[in-house]
């Protein structure tokens, strides 16, 4: 089975190396890693020069004589190019762009995209932090066919991940990603045997979820301990969470809700003290959060018993 492998970030890397691996073993010739599709260089850093995927990065490592597709758009001139090296299946995960019929078409075996949740719910590009935002208990990850309709393909695998609630997306998403290695040779040597049969989906129960922007990151204190606490973590590593103290702006990188006997009468944002254990205590819209790691735009991140140390007027300021 050759396979032309499609993903651009990080969380792709391990079902990528896994295919290049098994394509490399001797006694499995199932598997044969005909290509990488993945996007363009794109600038990144404080330098801002064109750096390549983590997918185009990590492949020169482990299969350097891979042939690495970057196109803008797959238009006619991409489909030559991925017909020259003959590929059976389309193997997806984060990829980033929508597959047309016609590049559909390529593959006698089709298409099969990986995706982060528990589909039908979450279609969309980010299932990761909608679930941690969410705050559910449970989420999963589906191997599905691909589609004309984003993540609407039936499914071929799925399975559930317990959460118990301090996930971040950075720690999921690496979760996710070993999820992914698990279970994509299985279902590629189903779907080559043709014992791996795919159910539809409910699509009545779908749910969505959008692209994040870097402004989603602004703490609202009105909100509950718990929502703030969700929004951290769901956004990390990016766009991270941040509010603003005086003229700094102020990024927290780690909380808990905290439990306290009295804090009424406290305006949300306060910070109200500090506790030994848990951190630097905010007053929110309900609830209080015990802040551990925080850092001033462009200082180094610290945690909070070292961040004090050099912001003596901190405790009893008012925040955003």
């Amino acid at each position: 089975m050759r396979i032309l492998f499609a993903g651009s970030p990080a969380i792709a890397v391990p079902a990528l190396k896994a295919v290049a691996a098994a394509s490399a073993t001797a006694d499995d010739d199932n598997f044969v890693l005909a290509g990488l599709l993945t996007n363009a260089d794109s600038p990144r850093g404080r330098s801002n020069r064109p750096e390549p995927t983590e997918c185009a990065a990590a492949v020169e490592g482990f299969a350097s004589r891979c042939v690495v597709l970057k196109p803008e758009k797959l238009d006619s001139a991409v489909r030559a190019q991925v017909a020259e090296l003959k590929p059976d299946i389309l193997v997806s995960f984060a990829y980033g762009k929508i597959f047309g019929p016609k590049f559909l078409g390529l593959f006698p075996l089709g298409g099969i995209n990986i995706h982060p949740s528990l589909l039908p719910k979450y279609r969309g590009p980010t299932p990761i932090p909608a679930a941690i935002i969410n705050r559910d208990t449970e989420t999963g990850i589906t191997i599905q066919r691909l589609a004309a309709e984003m993540d609407s393909g039936d499914i071929f695998v799925q399975e559930k991940l317990p959460l118990d609630g301090r996930e971040t997306t950075a720690s999921l998403s690496e979760t996710m990603a070993q999820k992914a290695v698990e279970l994509l040779p299985v279902a590629l040597r189903g779907i080559a045997a043709g014992t791996l049969r795919a159910r539809a989906q409910d699509h009545g129960m779908a749910t969505y979820c959008s692209l994040i922007e870097k402004e989603d990151g602004l703490i609202n204190w009105n909100r509950s301990a718990l929502e703030i606490d969700a929004g951290i973590r769901a956004f990390d590593p990016w766009p991270l969470s941040w509010t603003t103290h005086g003229d700094s702006r102020l990024f927290i990188h780690k909380v808990e809700p905290f439990t306290m006997e009295e804090s009424s009468g406290k305006e949300p944002g306060e910070v109200l003290g500090k506790d030994k254990d848990k951190g630097i205590l905010i007053q929110t819209g309900e609830g209080v959060l015990a802040v551990s790691r925080l850092q001033y735009q462009g200082k180094k991140a610290m945690e909070w018993n070292v961040f004090l140390n050099g912001a003596r007027n901190f405790l009893g300021a008012k925040l955003g």
